[in-house]
């Protein structure tokens, strides 16, 4: 290989606009000037340098430079993405998967193109591109760019003309680096003789590689909250994970004939399985943020009794214990399995509904409630791009929603605004309805958000655990005691209201807190579970409370996506076609999850593939309706999934 420096104007050329544009980075982002200097120079070296070398070794410089710049892309996204804290949290592994990830985008790209410098700038770019669109997506949303979010990137560039764009160091460190590997790529990078011979190579790499990921990612979860996507897996194998994921095959069985099949059971609406004689509600649904009762996983001592009101509650109520889908995170998933009546167990692990399967007329408890006359109304004292719900609720039919702006920002505890702030919130909604209104009001918590091992001055510790003790804990079942307050004060409330009212509350999923407390409880921590120690981790309790009468009940377990079919069961409202298919299968599987379900038939969980008999029957129906509701799409069926009318 020969070197040697030969001045060109048109090298001079691009070397001012190379030098502009450094300087304009510098000083958007007040870069070092050293920083500037450097990679003037170092362009300049390269920009002027002539490489002469032996063509038989070309394949070997472009393998080099395809490695080097898959390495570099994914190192500079994780970079520019991370702060110095979580950037450090991405393991060896992971690096490792993402830098094949992006390798393969590279061998596709030169199986076209077969030069091996128009390869690294395509290739390069694209990757950065997609590093900064999901860094401006996470800057005005605080959640991660998905693959799901192309599906409305259309949206998304109407309305960017109303975000201010702007860059960090960290971009300008990339772009800049990004520049110096496309130029050399352009130096060393050539075209390789036997075509063909390259083509069948790389695609045979690109197929080795893949494979290797799918291998090597079977059981890794998809994250699509905050930055956890990023830090976790690695940003562009977590994208790769996404499109995994949005492939969902239809059940065995599937058919539009089957479907036809099942609904010869049902009718367009059912009243019969009504618990009560009342007309209109007003129905409230609460779910509380990390609402649980940490009992379940073993005996835990208090120094006063941390929910007396809501163990109270017994005449006109109907209280228990739900399976979630999740613990410790992504709520839109239990918000989406009561709203829907779905089941996440028919969905990949890791997957957010909202963010990756919602589609533009959801089926819901919300286009029923608005079927039957009611005004819908959805409030969250958290910010409305959170888990893209100021998309998802306007499409799902709420009339009305309420983010952390419409709320009183002073009414604190900890950092959230607090549960009492919500339900005054809704009480007012309440008195200012219009005559003759029907109101369904649906609430989202934040007060007992995680984590809980800060110390905050408007927050007082007053509930202790005996034994052996935790600080988040000890802070969380503080917080699980101010909630039974605030829930107090709002039936209270409605106690004294004449009109009937129907509340529903229940918790999304169960708080994360350190591994010694679950360890303490039950003895292994959180691995090497049986199937009810594990559920147990699932499990949180729900009451319907009405202030007209209805059945006292104690339901030992039933599941999120049952929820709405009994509330709709205790307010008098027909029952649609799909909710008398949930209330017929609650009665032989009562319970289902992402983690298995509930076998009466054996007395214990099952995971899904242990299902036989009729619970395997009601299953499948399950699923294949399921499916069809959620990815059917001009051929969802209307009778068990109309929209709004």
């Amino acid at each position: 290989m020969n070197l040697k420096f030969e001045f060109e104007m048109k090298n001079t050329i691009w070397c001012v606009i190379m030098f502009i544009l450094a300087g304009g980075l510098c000083f958007t982002t007040d870069y070092p000037i050293y920083v500037f200097l450097g990679f003037c120079v170092i362009y300049f070296v390269i920009r002027n340098l002539q490489v002469t070398f032996n063509r038989k070794i070309s394949w070997i410089l472009n393998g080099i430079l395809f490695l080097s710049g898959a390495a570099l892309a994914t190192f500079s996204i994780q970079y520019m993405l991370l702060d110095e804290e979580l950037f450090q949290r991405t393991t060896d592994d992971r690096w490792i998967l993402n830098i094949i990830c992006s390798l393969v985008i590279f061998l596709l790209v030169h199986i076209f193109t077969n030069n091996g410098s128009i390869t690294c700038a395509v290739s390069y770019i694209s990757l950065l591109v997609l590093g900064f669109a999901n860094y401006f997506v996470y800057m005005f949303r605080g959640n991660e760019l998905t693959f799901a979010d192309l599906k409305s990137i259309t949206t998304g560039l109407s309305v960017a003309s109303n975000y201010n764009f702007s860059i960090s160091y960290k971009c300008a460190y990339v772009i800049l680096g990004g520049v110096l590997y496309i130029l050399l790529g352009e130096k060393l990078g050539t075209a390789n003789k036997n075509k063909w011979i390259m083509r069948v190579v790389c695609l045979v790499l690109a197929i080795a590689g893949s494979v290797g990921i799918y291998h090597e990612t079977i059981d890794m979860t998809t994250e699509t909250w905050e930055q956890k996507g990023t830090y976790r897996n690695g940003y562009v194998l977590n994208f790769v994970l996404e499109i995994r994921d949005s492939f969902i095959t239809p059940p065995e069985g599937y058919s539009e004939e089957r479907i036809e099949e099942i609904a010869k059971d049902y009718k367009e609406e059912d009243s019969s399985k009504s618990k009560a004689d009342v007309t209109n509600p007003t129905v409230i649904v609460i779910m509380n943020e990390s609402f649980a009762d940490l009992s379940v996983l073993g005996q835990i001592n208090t120094n006063i009794k941390l929910t007396p009101f809501i163990d109270s509650l017994k005449e006109n109520t109907t209280k228990g214990y739900a399976l979630s889908s999740v613990f410790g995170a992504k709520t839109p998933n239990s918000e989406w399995e009561f709203g829907t009546g779905n089941s996440m167990a028919f969905l990949p692990e890791g997957s957010v509904v909202y963010q990756q399967y919602i589609d533009a007329e959801p089926n819901s408890i919300v286009s029923t409630m608005k079927n039957n006359g009611y005004t819908c109304v959805a409030m969250h004292p958290y910010y409305e791009t959170g888990w893209s719900r100021n998309k998802i609720y306007p499409s799902m039919g709420f009339d009305e929603t309420y983010f952390i702006d419409d709320f009183d920002k002073s009414k604190l505890m900890r950092e959230y605004i607090t549960d009492e702030e919500l339900y005054d919130k809704i009480i007012d909604r309440f008195e200012s309805r219009k005559k003759n209104e029907n109101l369904y009001l649906f609430g989202i918590t934040m007060q007992n958000h995680g984590g809980y091992g800060e110390e905050y001055a408007n927050f007082p510790q007053r509930v202790y655990k005996y034994g052996k003790s935790y600080t988040d804990v000890n802070q969380y079942l503080q917080l699980i005691n101010e909630s039974d307050k605030a829930v107090e004060k709002l039936i209270k409330y409605f106690e004294a209201v004449d009109e009937p009212v129907e509340i529903v509350f229940f918790g999304d999923h169960q708080p994360g807190l350190n591994t010694a407390f679950y360890e303490m409880m039950n003895g292994k921590g959180l691995s090497n579970l049986t199937k009810e120690e594990l559920e147990a981790l699932y499990t949180v309790p729900f009451f319907i409370w009405t202030n007209y009468d209805t059945p006292e009940e104690e339901v030992e377990i039933t599941s999120l996506n049952y929820l709405s079919t009994m509330a709709l069961t205790r307010a008098n409202i027909p029952l649609p076609a799909y909710n008398q298919f949930l209330s017929d299968m609650m009665e032989e599987v009562p319970a289902i999850n992402s983690r298995g379900f509930y076998s009466k038939k054996y007395g214990c969980y099952r995971s899904l593939d242990e299902a036989d008999g009729d619970e395997a029957e009601w299953i499948e129906k399950y699923n294949i309706l399921q499916y069809n509701n959620m990815f059917g799409k001009g051929n969802r069926n209307g009778f068990f999934f109309p929209y709004i009318k």
